[in-house]
């Protein structure tokens, strides 16, 4: 049987196929934001959702979530949604098991790297796999300023806590990074959702559809996705016949 596709994939217009990265300061909203997704299921690597009614598994070893992973990907369920709260922790309990696997106390310890490429290639191929099941993804970090230099100074900059090995592979395989924030204003307080690239914060949308700022809700969020999905007409390709295409 062959494994070369026969027609091209559709894209997808529904946000909750997506894969989200979700991150802020603590007390943003985080969690509540993600338990708004469609049929949330967390996988909790820490506290923080008792003032929330959530389905969630307590995940506190990588054999735990693995198994965890494994149950998801039968199907036997009905969440359409998966949540990782909070992937800072997800990335120490896949460290912990490889540091024991291998009787260590520190990745440091296997010479030329090795420790931290078999703690990298753990959590990637884990996180890799549950990405690509039918299913949402949405991962929580926590959120910290940095300070970057720059050629006239330097600027503050938030970014996702994780670990700078797990940001490498998280960030790349998600269409959306979301940073949250609450802000001061004349009305009182607001809480949003940055979408886009900044100089003070990480971003991103990989569809290109989204606006600047969004109020932080689920609602807000499946809304504006809605909208500009209705307002893109694609062009027609027109291939003429015996021609390559890319």
């Amino acid at each position: 049987m062959s494994l070369l596709p026969t027609k091209p994939t559709e894209p997808k217009n529904e946000f909750e196929f997506f894969t989200t990265l979700v991150y802020g300061a603590p007390k943003t909203g985080k969690s509540t934001l993600a338990s708004q997704f469609d049929k949330p299921l967390f996988l909790a690597t820490e506290a923080g959702l008792n003032s929330l009614e959530t389905y969630n598994i307590p995940i506190d070893s990588w054999e735990t979530f693995t198994a965890a992973c494994a149950e998801i990907a039968g199907g036997k369920h009905t969440f359409k949604t998966v949540v990782i709260d909070t992937v800072d922790n997800l990335w120490n309990y896949c460290s912990a098991y490889i540091c024991k696997k291998n009787g260590i106390q520190h990745e440091s310890e296997l010479d030329w790297g090795k420790g931290w490429k078999l703690v990298k290639d753990e959590f990637r191929r884990a996180i890799t796999k549950l990405s690509l099941l039918p299913y949402g993804l949405v991962i929580i970090s926590h959120a910290e300023a940095s300070e970057i230099k720059t050629r006239t100074g330097s600027i503050n900059k938030w970014m996702p806590t994780m670990a700078k090995q797990a940001r490498e592979i998280i960030l790349p395989i998600c269409d959306f990074i979301f940073y949250v924030a609450i802000e001061d204003t004349a009305e009182g307080e607001k809480r949003v959702v940055r979408t886009k690239p900044s100089e003070n914060w990480e971003g991103g949308d990989r569809t290109g559809r989204m606006p600047e700022e969004l109020a932080m809700s689920y609602e807000a969020i499946q809304t504006a996705f809605k909208e500009a999905t209705a307002l893109e007409k694609p062009a027609e390709k027109k291939v003429t016949k015996g021609a390559k295409t890319a």
